[in-house]
């Protein structure tokens, strides 16, 4: 591990550690020690340096574990993941799925990283990635499905994401088609699916989520829209390896759920979740523009919209919609 990564690992507790503490740990001298704080910068990362004190980061975080993150997943789940793999930095985990999925890598692959270079969200949108502040996770899976069957699985990934958060204790979260978690209107987590395959199967579905977990303001100022993260709403630290297992047990076992049952299985949560259903909605596709009343999902996962008497059935493009705060 290059030395800054494990410099964090000295440093994410928060509290001060001395120079020549750190060089010893480090094998480096205390000149070497403070040019490698200084790097910490190019993460985004703030640290106190304080003479007869040392170092401090401004903010405590937990650094992922890919082995507490498997031992604390349900071992029926665990049982689908074929491996956990944790990087400090990546252009994105998604991409370097994709890339590992090309060589041949098993279903159930899973890369988490502490910070993305080039994080990618839905139509070729930036992801904000600020090092430890969020969760960045990809999952390889692949079905004996055409990629044609897959139309509603990024619907169906949005209501596993929704139910994994439930179940740590967050309240009053939505979903906004396709696949955009919300609370009060603000932007919490989003998924991101692709697919790849021949046209008769079988698929490679590579599925990467973001969920901010304690983004700082100033990076949050260079979000293009309402945003929240769940210290805020849960009112203090969140273990983010704790989030993970519960993220990846959902997932392991509701894509085989999917695989074998479809969309179906997941209907009656998304219809709980919706955000959209019986609110006034506009409809983007390219440069074109629907006003309407959203009128939920059809079976097949696509979103249904009322305008001047008829129902549009769409399958892509993006839905705005006004929520009540």
């Amino acid at each position: 591990m290059h030395p800054r990564f494990r410099l964090l690992g000295l440093l994410a507790d928060g509290h001060f550690h001395s120079g020549e503490a750190l060089g010893a740990a480090l094998d480096l001298s205390r000149a070497g020690v403070w040019k490698l704080v200084q790097s910490l910068a190019d993460l985004g990362l703030e640290v106190s340096a304080v003479p007869g004190r040392g170092y401090r980061l401004e903010h405590a975080f937990q650094l992922l574990d890919a082995e507490r993150i498997l031992s604390a997943v349900d071992p029926a789940a665990r049982g689908r993941l074929a491996r956990v793999e944790v990087l400090p930095t990546v252009d994105s985990t998604n991409r370097f799925l994709q890339s590992l999925g090309a060589s041949g890598a098993p279903s159930g692959t899973v890369c988490l990283a502490e910070h993305q270079s080039a994080g990618r969200g839905r139509r070729g949108r930036t992801w904000i990635s600020p090092f430890g502040a969020a969760l960045y996770l990809s999952l390889l899976w692949r079905f004996p499905l055409a990629p044609a069957a897959l139309g509603p699985l990024s619907v169906a990934v949005g209501v596993l994401v929704a139910e994994a958060l439930e179940d740590l204790g967050v309240e009053g979260a939505g979903l906004k088609w396709p696949n955009d978690l919300l609370w009060r209107g603000r932007k919490l987590a989003g998924v991101l699916t692709e697919v790849a395959g021949e046209a008769t199967g079988p698929a490679q579905v590579v599925i990467g989520l973001g969920v901010n977990v304690h983004l700082p303001p100033a990076v949050g100022d260079a979000i293009d829209q309402p945003w929240v993260d769940l210290s805020t709403i849960q009112g203090g630290r969140v273990d983010r390896n704790v989030l993970a297992s519960r993220l990846l047990e959902r997932l392991s076992i509701g894509l085989d759920r999917f695989s074998r049952e479809g969309f179906a299985p997941f209907r009656g949560a998304w219809d709980r979740l919706d955000l959209a259903r019986g609110r006034p909605v506009v409809m983007t596709l390219g440069e074109g523009r629907v006003a309407g009343t959203c009128r939920g999902l059809d079976d097949s996962g696509a979103l249904l919209v009322e305008s001047q008497g008829r129902t549009g059935r769409y399958l892509s493009g993006e839905v705005s919609l006004r929520l009540p705060a």
